[in-house]
């Protein structure tokens, strides 16, 4: 894979308010950096599988708690509810989801797993894990939990959400 060149900012130079500028990225640039090359490196291993990482995120989330309505498993997938319905459908149509009238609101479909959606996660799960382990090795093992709790906390910092959990 070719290298990419790093935006750094340079060093000893101010801003227009003469402030100093860091000679370093911002963790926000190095977190969507890690998000890109996970991605795209899950996309690469999915995709002997029929699977996007936007549509293994999806089954998992479902595997995770079944029944949900597709606005949920959008905000759940990282999603637009218009992008979700879209997947909804491919995923039906491959056989992944079930969709079923929600008993207590006759206008919600929710979604379920279907056995064979079940069967590829359990194929695909190795995969992915072997991903978030190649990622850790670079990582000390005594790190591990802070380098968690330190993603944790940030998200909840930015969500808003600082009771949710994945």
């Amino acid at each position: 894979m070719p290298s990419r060149a790093v935006p750094v900012r340079p060093r000893a130079t101010t801003t227009r308010e003469d402030r100093a500028v860091p000679d370093r990225p911002l963790a926000l640039y190095l977190v969507k950096r890690l998000e890109l090359v996970i991605r795209a490196r899950m996309d690469e291993a999915l995709r002997p599988h029929g699977l996007t990482t936007l549509q293994f995120t999806a089954l998992t989330a479902l595997r995770s708690r079944d029944g949900l309505s597709a606005t949920q498993l959008a905000r759940r997938s990282f999603v637009t509810p218009q992008t979700m319905n879209e997947m909804v459908r491919w995923l039906e149509k491959h056989g992944h989801v079930a969709r079923r009238r929600d008993p207590d609101n006759r206008r919600v479909l929710l979604l379920t797993l279907t056995g064979p959606a079940r069967a590829l996660l359990e194929r695909c799960d190795p995969l992915v894990e072997a991903i978030e382990q190649e990622m850790l090795a670079a990582v000390p093992d005594a790190a591990h939990p802070q380098f968690r709790q330190s993603l944790e906390l940030g998200y909840a910092a930015l969500s808003g959400n600082p009771e949710e959990t994945p």
